[in-house]
């Protein structure tokens, strides 16, 4: 499946710091300020790389014969391709559902520690590529460390693409130990958990390579608990028997919605339903 993209262009003047301070900090707790603090980081990986995009890009779900049909262009349009723009207040827990989005159905993988201890074990297919990027993101964000980022990022990215310092993850990690005054990882009494709880495929280049994102449930607990949905999205790249971070500029920025709801079905958002592990390669 592709995903739906919008013609607008994503706008990050209204993302900032005190704002997303004030939306968090409103409902309430410690916590939620420190994931106020996660979402403005991934606002600074972003914005240095779209703030200046004017060119409205081909989407893969509704201009696919307008793509180039392989090569760099293709990909390039694919990645690049301009996601719908929610306000930052999309990403807060809310009650409000819909029963009209899809699933998506992402291989559970075989547990089988890899690289930078990142689980793997993923198949060759776009599904495969998003249960590998979420265990990328999971392991750095269960983590909150500078120095896991960076090992997960030297691990797991190809060389060409955005380097650590400026890698979405890293920048979000730091923003969030800064909102925390906790140095360059997080102190034992924060407790960080992530649920991939949606997922899409925005297009592919033949068998190795395809733009996925996923769109994580983010817990904080510390001294009170917040929650927070990230959305996420990379170029990956079959290599070696396993999905790696590909080469290229970083795709559009993913909607950060609460899963399941109206905006996250118009954002494109399918249900993550996990199925039983297969054999990478295949």
């Amino acid at each position: 499946m592709d995903a739906a993209v919008t013609t607008s262009q994503n706008s990050p003047a209204g993302w900032s710091r005190g704002r997303l301070v004030g939306i968090l900090a409103a409902a309430g707790g410690v916590a939620a300020v420190l994931l106020c603090a996660l979402a403005y980081g991934i606002y600074l990986a972003i914005s240095g790389v779209h703030t200046v995009t004017t060119t409205k890009a081909s989407s893969p779900g509704t201009g696919e014969s307008s793509l180039p049909e392989a090569g760099p262009q293709r990909r390039d349009a694919i990645a690049a391709a301009l996601m719908l723009e929610v306000s930052p207040t999309a990403a807060r827990p809310t009650e409000q559902t819909s029963s009209d989005g899809s699933t998506i159905k992402v291989p559970a993988g075989t547990a089988v520690p890899g690289p930078a201890l990142v689980m793997t074990g993923y198949p060759r297919t776009p599904q495969g590529a998003i249960g590998q990027l979420a265990q990328i993101d999971a392991a750095v964000l269960h983590a909150m460390s500078v120095a896991a980022a960076r090992e997960v990022h030297a691990a797991w990215a190809l060389p060409g693409g955005a380097p650590v310092d400026s890698w979405w993850i890293t920048t979000s990690v730091r923003a969030f130990l800064d909102g925390a005054g906790m140095g360059q990882v997080k102190d034992s009494a924060v407790w960080v958990r992530v649920e991939p709880a949606a997922a899409l495929v925005k297009g592919v280049d033949g068998p190795d390579w395809t733009t996925v994102c996923v769109l994580m449930k983010v817990t904080a607990t510390y001294r009170s608990e917040g929650q927070t949905a990230l959305g996420h999205c990379e170029r990956m790249q079959w290599v070696g028997g396993r999905w790696m971070i590909a080469p290229g500029a970083p795709p559009a920025p993913a909607p950060s919605t609460w899963p399941q709801t109206p905006l996250a079905v118009e954002a494109g958002w399918a249900t993550w339903v996990t199925t039983e592990p297969e054999a990478a390669g295949q």
